[in-house]
Formats: C-alpha cells, structure tokens, sequence
C-alpha cells in the first residue's frame, strides 16, 4: 500500500511540475491543482496511512484513526477548489483581453515569434 500512495505521489508531482512549465495558461493551472492533489495525499501519508481504524479513541479500543490529517486535508480542498475557480477566472479575463494564453511574452505585448494568435 505505502508503494502504491508513494508512486502516485511521485506521479502526481511530476505530472504537475512538467505542466507548470508549460507556456499556456491552462496547462500551468491544471499543474497547480495536480501539485495541490500530491500535497493533499502526502498529508493523508504523513498521518500515517491505516485501515479499518475507528476515528475514536475508548476503553476497548487498541487503536485509532487519527483525524487531523482528514481535517487538514478537507480544509486544503476547499482554498484549493476557490483558488483555482479565482485563477480560472483571472486567466479567462487574459485571454478575453488579450486574444491568446500565451505566459511568456515580448515586451510590446505581441505573441512571440512562430507563435500564432
């Protein structure tokens, strides 16, 4: 189990990372929310990882599912979800005004060379 959560960490961060460096505005905001999902599971991981653990401690209990990681990981998705609708709608507000996604631009405000519109 720890194999599976670490190699989908793994990917998860690689596969934000490679679409952060992209040059259009949509691949780096999909990026951002893959590295955001990777930082949600290496907290589930960091609370260490277990199965059919009641999430409250008794008497009779021998152990238990430790909920700060659940509400840190809760909490992280909802400021992830509005920061990317918050994001989305800034880029959209771009591309509105300028008529293309491109990042990296010149300094006359004209797409790049080879780059059409």
């Amino acid at each position: 189990m720890e194999a599976l959560v670490a190699s989908a960490l793994g990917l998860l961060t690689a596969a934000g990372l490679y679409l952060m460096l992209r040059q259009r505005t949509f691949p780096v905001i999909v990026g951002l929310t893959l590295l955001s999902y990777a930082v949600n599971v290496f907290i589930f991981a960091v609370g260490r990882l277990t199965t059919n653990m009641p999430p409250i401690y008794g008497p009779d209990v021998a152990g238990y599912a430790d909920p700060l990681p659940q509400a840190l990981v809760l909490t992280a998705i909802v400021i992830s979800f509005g920061m990317t609708a918050v994001i989305v709608m800034m880029a959209l507000g771009a591309f509105l005004e300028s008529g293309h996604d491109k990042i990296d631009m010149n300094d006359d405000d004209t797409p790049a060379e080879g780059d059409a519109k």
